[in-house]
């Protein structure tokens, strides 16, 4: 029975290559978390790049930040306070349901829907 047990706990170990595990950044620039094909920020008072690559999705937490996001975003959720975020472009969605934010959006066509209060979202 001891043997069946460290048998299954020697496969713990794995070293597979599977992309769509989460992964995750942090320093200077606030906390990034990766999953499948979505992207999730939450900090306080930093300013980042992030990627969106080619159509991942972001989501954006936390207050007091200056993002500039390059690439393709598909779908893009904005919570927080007094937030300062620049995109390339998005495409699908973008949701912003936090206060004071100011969102730009360089290029594409998405559907807005702010919830929040007190946003400025704008093309340009």
């Amino acid at each position: 029975m001891l043997s069946a047990a460290a048998l299954g706990l020697t496969a713990c170990g794995s070293t597979s290559s599977d992309t769509d595990q989460p992964s995750a950044t942090a320093g200077s620039s606030g906390a990034q978390v990766e999953i499948g094909n979505t992207i999730n920020y939450g900090s306080f008072g930093t300013t980042a790049d992030i990627d969106c690559a080619d159509g991942k999705s972001l989501n954006v937490g936390g207050s007091n930040n200056t993002l500039t996001v390059t690439g393709t975003c598909a779908n893009v959720n904005i919570g927080g306070a007094d937030n300062k975020i620049t995109f390339d472009r998005v495409d699908a969605e973008l949701t912003v349901v936090g206060l004071n934010n100011t969102v730009t959006y360089r290029d594409g066509d998405p559907k807005v829907n702010d919830t929040g209060s007190n946003n400025t979202i704008s093309k340009g």
